[in-house]
C-alpha cells in the first residue's frame, strides 16, 4: 500500500505592513530641477541694397513690432550693422530666421538674418 505524505497547504501572503519589516520598500521623493530653455537672439544684418521700408515691413510682419519700434530697430541695423529683432527659444528663432530669409529671397533682396545665443 502506498504511503502518501501529508503536505501542509501553502500560507497566503501576509498583507502589507504585517510581519517581516526587512521586505519593506521605501520610496524616496527625488526633486527634479528643470532648466528653462536656452534663448536665442534673432538678428538682422545691414547691407547696402535692401530697402529700409522692406526691413521695417519684415520687423512688423514677422516679429510683430509696431511701426515706431520697427523703425528704431531698422535704424539701429543701418547705423550699427546689426540689430536684435527678438529673443526666442531655439526652434522659434530658427523658424523666424528661415521666414525672413525666404521673404527676402522672394523679394529679391540680399537681407541676412541670423540667430545667436542670448
Amino acid at each position: 500500500m502506498p504511503v502518501f505524505a501529508h503536505q501542509p497547504a501553502p500560507m497566503p501572503p501576509a498583507p502589507p505592513g504585517d510581519g517581516d519589516a526587512g521586505n519593506a520598500t521605501t520610496l524616496e521623493r527625488v526633486t527634479q530641477r528643470t532648466e528653462p530653455p536656452r534663448l536665442y537672439q534673432v538678428l538682422m544684418l545691414n547691407d547696402d541694397f535692401t530697402p529700409m521700408e522692406f526691413v521695417v515691413m519684415v520687423l512688423q510682419e514677422y516679429f510683430r513690432h509696431d511701426l515706431d519700434t520697427a523703425t528704431q530697430i531698422m535704424l539701429k541695423i543701418h547705423h550699427e550693422g546689426r540689430g536684435v529683432c527678438g529673443v526666442f527659444t531655439k526652434d522659434v528663432a530658427a523658424t523666424k530666421v528661415e521666414m525672413v530669409l525666404d521673404a527676402a529671397r522672394r523679394a529679391g533682396h540680399p537681407l541676412q538674418c541670423i540667430m545667436e545665443a542670448a
